[in-house]
C-alpha cells in the first residue's frame, strides 16, 4: 500500500534533482528522503528514478506518474485552505459595486486570483457603476470616485487621484500624430459617451474646446469608450487608473488636476469585521496599491 506522504518525497526529489535538495526543501535528512524513495518505489513495484553523477532524473515509469502526484499535493493544499477558511470564518458572499471599466479591466484578472487564494469566498459584482448605499446594505464593498465625505458609518482607504485624460491607440497614433495639448485636438475623431454621467463631463469639456463636432461614434458605456478607443478610431477620455495601464494606448497629454476627486476603495462599519469582507478589502487594497505604484500615480 502507498504512504501518500510519500508523493511529497517524490516531488521534492523531482523538482530539486537530488535527495539532498529535497531533505532541504523538506527539512529532513538525505536518507530520510532516500528511504522514503524507496519505500515509494518498492510500494509501486518499479524504479521512479535513475541515479547519475549529476543527481536523480526521472524514469519513463516516474515520468508518467508525476502529474498524478502534482495534482495530489494540489487537492491537499486546497483542503489544507478550506479547513483553515473555515476555521478563521472567511466563508460567506461579499457583494463588491464599482463601474463597468474597472470591473471589465483590472478587476476581472484580480479575482481570479482572489478566488484561487480563497475558494471559499464568493462574489457578487455590481458593474452597474449605480451609488449603492454601503449603510442600507445594497453592497459590502465599493470602488467608487468621489470629491464628498463620506456617509456615517462609510469607511475605507483612498487609493489615487482620479485623474482623466485624453488617450489613443498606437495604430491611431501612427496614422494621425498624437496631440500633445488641448487646442491639438481639433481635426482629430473623437470617442464620445461613457454613460450619462460621464458624458455630461465630457461633453462639456469638447464644448469648452469648441470640438464637440468631431465625435464620431457614441458609447452608452465606459467600457465601450475603451473599446472605442482600443480600435483605433479615434481619440476618447479615460481615468489614467485605467488607461496609464493599457499597453496600446498613449496619453496623449498630462490630466488637469481642477477637481479634486479620488478614487476610493470602502465599506461599512457593520461589516468592516466581517472576516470574508475584511479578506476581500485586504485583498483589492492590496492590488490597487501595487497598481497604483506600478503606473506612478497618486
Amino acid at each position: 500500500m502507498i504512504d501518500w506522504n510519500d508523493l511529497k518525497y517524490l516531488l521534492a526529489v523531482a523538482e530539486g534533482g537530488s535527495t539532498l535538495a529535497a531533505g532541504r526543501a523538506l527539512r529532513v535528512s538525505q536518507t530520510t528522503v532516500a528511504r522514503r524513495i524507496a519505500a515509494l518505489e518498492q510500494a509501486v513495484g518499479y524504479p521512479l528514478f535513475e541515479k547519475r553523477q549529476a543527481g536523480y532524473a526521472l524514469t519513463a515509469s516516474g515520468e508518467a506518474l508525476i502529474a498524478k502526484a502534482q495534482s495530489v499535493r494540489s487537492a491537499a493544499l486546497a483542503f489544507e485552505e478550506a479547513a483553515a477558511a473555515i476555521q478563521r470564518g472567511t466563508a460567506g458572499t461579499v457583494r463588491v459595486t464599482t463601474i463597468d471599466l474597472f470591473a471589465n479591466t483590472f478587476l476581472a484578472q484580480w479575482l481570479v486570483d482572489l478566488h484561487e487564494r480563497h475558494p471559499d469566498v464568493r462574489i457578487e459584482l455590481d458593474e452597474s457603476g449605480a451609488v449603492r448605499d454601503l449603510g442600507a446594505g445594497d453592497a459590502d464593498i465599493a470602488i467608487r470616485s468621489t470629491s464628498s465625505e463620506a456617509a456615517a458609518g462609510v469607511v475605507g482607504r483612498r487609493i489615487c487621484r482620479d485623474e482623466w485624460t485624453f488617450y489613443c491607440s498606437r495604430t491611431y497614433a501612427d496614422r494621425h500624430g498624437v496631440p500633445r495639448k488641448r487646442e491639438e485636438l481639433r481635426g482629430h475623431a473623437l470617442i464620445g459617451g461613457g454613460g450619462t454621467m460621464t458624458w455630461q463631463v465630457y461633453e462639456a469639456i469638447l464644448r469648452d474646446i469648441g470640438i464637440a463636432d468631431q465625435v464620431v461614434i457614441q458609447q452608452t458605456t465606459m467600457g465601450g469608450l475603451l473599446t472605442g478607443i482600443r480600435s483605433g478610431l479615434g481619440i476618447g477620455v479615460l481615468p489614467c487608473l485605467i488607461g496609464d495601464g493599457e499597453e496600446d494606448l498613449i496619453r496623449c497629454m498630462p490630466p488637469r488636476r481642477e477637481k479634486k476627486r479620488w478614487v476610493w476603495l470602502l465599506t461599512h462599519e457593520r461589516v468592516r469585521h466581517s472576516p470574508s469582507v475584511r479578506t476581500v478589502v485586504d485583498f483589492l487594497y492590496e492590488r490597487l496599491a501595487a497598481r497604483v505604484r506600478q503606473l506612478g500615480l497618486d
